[in-house]
């Protein structure tokens, strides 16, 4: 039985999208799915967990304190910014792949299944060392720290955070997305959507500001909403914790380990800093301006809001 014949034909999925015109419509068209797709996404995390808090899940929160409606606004602003600079990666490895110039490829017949498998796990695993040691150097080098410091701005992160970041830091961590077709064939579609999966939306995990009963901050391989939270607010110049993406190996071996105490959601409950008392006196900011026009231009809710 060959495999390949149950998959899907060989000009399927993203590959296409680069079909329906040049260059610049294909990445207008990949910046605003990705738009729509981040939007929607940490949408629906944000309006549970912020706009609808409960008891039950602020007891999962890890700082106890929201952020101001305006810090959201400024959040969402710098992501739909870097969205727009990382979909560049994309559109261009789409462009060089059919004109030739890369080894980028469609569909599972021209290589097979398990060259398919083989590529993927080299993809995801330097790319997440990539991620880790390209942060690593935001926070040890001036050059680097200069461009990557806006994002430590949002110290209390919503989902919102994900790409929140300069655009030349979002144009060099996407840049695998064309390295990659140019030193070995690479499947586009397998490309694209490992980095949707295991970047973009466990990118949206680690900012989304609220921990999960498993996996916990204390797991032994992966990285979770903790670490990322931990980094955002306690990394600063020449002091990097925690800049690893998924795995948590990497910063192990670099030394970016935080090891004073856990102030981890799950410790906190277990020291009593997540009672009913306390979570009555957290101020509950009105997120409901996000949905004004006004607000958008100008920034700061009317009173009316």
């Amino acid at each position: 039985l060959d495999l390949c014949q149950l998959l899907p034909p060989s000009n399927a999925m993203l590959c296409e999208l680069d079909l329906w015109g040049n260059f610049a419509t294909t990445w207008a068209v990949m910046t605003v799915l990705g738009a729509v797709s981040l939007l929607a996404s940490s949408g629906v995390l944000f309006y549970v967990y912020y706009v609808t808090p409960t008891f039950q899940r602020w007891r999962y929160k890890i700082n106890p304190k929201y952020p101001p409606v305006e810090k959201v606004r400024s959040e969402i602003l710098f992501m739909l910014k870097g969205l727009s600079f990382s979909t560049l990666a994309p559109a261009v490895t789409l462009y060089l792949s059919r004109h030739g110039y890369s080894k980028g490829y469609c569909g599972i017949e021209e290589h097979g299944l398990i060259y398919l498998l083989q590529t993927f796990f080299v993809v995801w695993l330097v790319s997440d060392f990539f991620e880790f040691f390209y942060h690593w150097c935001g926070h040890n080098f001036e050059v680097m720290w200069s461009i990557h410091k806006e994002h430590h701005s949002y110290f209390n992160p919503t989902p919102f955070a994900v790409i929140a970041d300069d655009w030349l830091d979002q144009m060099a961590r996407a840049s695998p997305l064309v390295i990659f077709p140019l030193l070995f064939p690479t499947n586009v579609d397998m490309l694209f959507l490992t980095y949707a999966l295991f970047f973009y939306a466990y990118g949206i995990f680690l900012h989304f500001g609220h921990e999960l009963e498993y996996p916990d901050a204390h797991h032994p391989i992966f990285n979770t909403s903790y670490q990322h939270f931990f980094h955002h607010s306690r990394s600063v110049k020449n002091k990097p914790y925690y800049t690893g993406f998924m795995f948590k190996i990497w910063d192990q071996l670099f030394g970016s380990v935080y090891r004073g105490d856990c102030v981890c959601s799950k410790c906190c409950r277990e020291k009593g800093l997540r009672t009913e008392d306390q979570w009555e006196k957290v101020v509950k900011p009105d997120y409901s301006p996000l949905l004004s026009l006004q607000f958008w231009i100008k920034g700061t809710p009317s009173k009316s809001e």
